[in-house]
């Protein structure tokens, strides 16, 4: 079974991910584990949450680990909890698949 398949859906312009977010973790990392009470990733960044920094910080992550520019990536939902939905245009479902998984081998 796919471990981050419940928390990645696919839209007509790329894909939604629920996320678990950390802010002022010790090091910044992503995936950071699976959440299977609230099918989220966790997502673990150094930045506080202070002044967007931590929203930022998420974006960057996200960014390069699908490979995809800043722009692509929006927060949808949660930009004051922990608790995310993040959106990541011209992205297919297989390929965040994909992406997530190289994590775990």
């Amino acid at each position: 079974m796919d471990t981050y398949a419940n928390a990645v859906s696919e839209t007509p312009d790329g894909v939604t991910i629920a996320l678990d977010v950390t802010a002022g973790a010790k090091r910044s990392l992503f995936p950071a584990g699976y959440n299977e009470w609230r099918r989220s990733i966790r997502c673990q960044v150094a930045a506080p949450a202070v002044g967007g920094r931590a929203n930022r910080a998420v974006i960057d992550l996200l960014a390069k680990t699908f490979e995809v520019s800043r722009g692509n990536v929006t927060i949808v939902a949660g930009h004051a909890s922990s608790s995310k939905v993040v959106a990541i245009s011209g992205l297919s479902r297989s390929r965040a698949l994909e992406c997530l998984n190289r994590f775990d081998a």
